[in-house]
C-alpha cells in the first residue's frame, strides 16, 4: 500500500468526525482507488436484539468507499448505494474493503466487502459516485 496516500487520507477523513470520533472507525490501508477500514466493535455499535446495527456496517462501507474515491484528490461524491446484508456479525471487528471496477470521466463504481475478523461475509455493497468540482 502506499503509506503517502494512507497519510493524506488519514489527515483529510480524520476531520469526518462521525466516522472516525462518533463511530470509531480507522482508516488501515489506502491505495488509488482502494482503501480498508476497520472498526472495532462495542456495546455503542448493537441494537435492542443485540446485534451489530444495519447503519454501523453501512457506515463503515460508505466511509471506505469514501476514502478509496478520493484518495488522490476530493473529487468523488456518492449518489447511489445498495447493501446487501449476508450473516450476522461473529467476531469483534468488522473489515470493510473498497475496489474500484469502473472509473469512467464522470462516474466510478466501487463493491464493498465487509466481513468480521473470523472471515465472516457480513455484507455485500455497490456505490455509484460522481465527480464534482468543489
Amino acid at each position: 500500500m502506499n503509506d503517502s496516500l494512507l497519510e493524506h487520507a488519514r489527515a483529510t477523513f480524520g476531520r469526518d468526525r462521525y466516522a472516525t470520533e462518533v463511530t470509531g472507525i480507522e482508516i488501515v490501508a489506502v491505495d488509488k482507488n482502494y482503501a480498508r477500514c476497520e472498526l472495532a466493535i462495542d456495546d455503542r455499535h448493537r441494537n435492542a436484539m443485540g446485534a451489530v446495527m444495519g447503519g454501523v456496517i453501512f457506515t463503515l462501507a460508505d466511509f471506505c468507499f469514501a476514502v478509496a474515491a478520493n484518495a488522490e484528490k476530493l473529487s468523488v461524491v456518492s449518489v447511489s448505494s445498495n447493501i446487501v446484508y449476508l450473516n450476522a456479525v461473529r467476531g469483534t471487528k468488522l473489515i470493510a474493503e473498497a475496489q474500484c471496477l469502473k472509473s469512467g470521466r464522470k462516474n466510478v463504481f466501487f463493491r464493498i466487502s465487509v466481513t468480521d475478523e473470523l472471515g465472516t461475509s457480513v455484507a455485500e455493497i455497490t456505490e455509484t459516485g460522481c465527480q464534482v468540482d468543489f
